[in-house]
């Protein structure tokens, strides 16, 4: 077979990976993607002051039950360190892949973003100010997805020669 006789590659196109909250309406902006957005930082925001509410009750109860001061300062202190941390390793997460981690340093992590959680939901408040959460990472990928795609189906008459 000659190759003007070879069949055509079906080329499939690379399809966008959906994002928590937006699907792939990040790819257009279509599909009331800056509803989403609004709503997202909203909701993130109302659930920090709802958990900000609920960790007070928390911190009410250490000085009610008479424990001292430095085991509240110590608890605050805790709190605030994990959130901070959290608020870190969630930010970081939207801009860069995670690299498959050690189990026990995953599960450890678990631990600091349940009791950081503050931390991890005011960087979704303040990334929707900017993108979806996410949507950087997941463009750059999918745009040199697209790129590779086009390679790989220009014809060959085409193609630079080096």
């Amino acid at each position: 077979m000659s190759e003007t006789e070879q069949q055509p590659r079906t080329s499939v196109t690379p399809r966008p990976e959906p994002i928590r909250f937006f699907g792939t309406t990040w790819v257009d902006h279509d599909g009331g993607y800056n509803w989403r957005r609004a709503g997202l930082a909203v909701g993130s925001l109302v659930a920090t002051a709802a958990g900000a509410f609920v960790l007070r009750f928390g911190f009410q109860g250490l000085s009610d039950a008479n424990i001292g001061y430095f085991v509240t300062l110590l608890a605050i202190v805790g709190f605030a360190v994990c959130s901070a941390l959290a608020f870190q390793r969630t930010w970081r997460g939207f801009s860069e892949r995670r690299v498959a981690e050690d189990p026990d340093a995953a599960r450890s992590a678990q631990g600091l973003m349940v009791i950081g959680f503050l931390g991890s939901l005011l960087a979704y408040f303040f990334r929707c100010f900017s993108e979806a959460p996410g949507e950087g990472l997941h463009r750059a990928e999918y745009e040199a997805a697209l790129e590779r795609q086009a390679r790989r189906s220009a014809p060959k008459a085409k193609r630079k020669r080096r």
